[in-house]
């Protein structure tokens, strides 16, 4: 008798990390690898890790701990909603406080891109409204993926070159 096995479906991911609290590499290198634990989820790439100033809802924050930022391309079995609420998991095993709106953190994981999807609740928003406008995710998103295209605003390298980009390279070993 021959045991059937199932056809487990992943689709790809785009994760976006950042940390300004704390040890910011050491959080995001164990992030990945929390990601990469979790089942039904395959880290497949990590970026570098570049560094950009706090941004606040009033705007740049030079007074702010700068942030360490990188992006991590996975491939995902979960639906949207049960990703987030894992990724929300690590980011409060590493400290994640959620008290002021865009406010400093030990860790923040946003889902960029979740295959073809789109996704607007109370919840989740996919894609990430604002990735386009951040060179904290296009800069370490474009080393992966130079072809990157932010669903429905473009290519990213273009949406780069349209924006202040203030992210710098951040001398580390690789996240991956």
């Amino acid at each position: 008798m021959t045991r059937q096995q199932r056809l487990r479906v992943e689709l790809p991911v785009v994760l976006a990390l950042g940390s300004n609290l704390g040890d910011r590499e050491s959080t995001l290198r164990a992030a990945v690898h929390a990601i990469n634990a979790l089942d039904g989820v395959t880290v497949d790439a990590a970026s570098s890790i570049v560094q950009t100033p706090a941004l606040k809802l009033a705007g740049v924050d030079h007074s702010a701990p700068a942030y360490l930022n990188a992006v991590v391309l996975a491939r995902s079995a979960l639906e949207p909603h049960a990703l987030l609420e894992r990724l929300q998991h690590i980011e409060h095993e590493h400290g994640r406080v959620r008290d002021e709106r865009w406010g400093d953190r030990t860790l923040d994981i946003d889902i960029v891109t979740f295959a073809h999807l789109l996704v607007d609740d109370e919840l989740l928003t996919i894609p990430h409204p604002r990735a386009g406008e951040r060179a904290f995710v296009l800069v370490p998103w474009l080393q992966l993926d130079p072809g990157a295209v932010v669903p429905g605003v473009g290519a990213a390298a273009e949406r780069l070159s349209g924006i202040e980009n203030d992210a710098t390279e951040f001398e580390a070993e690789p996240l991956w």
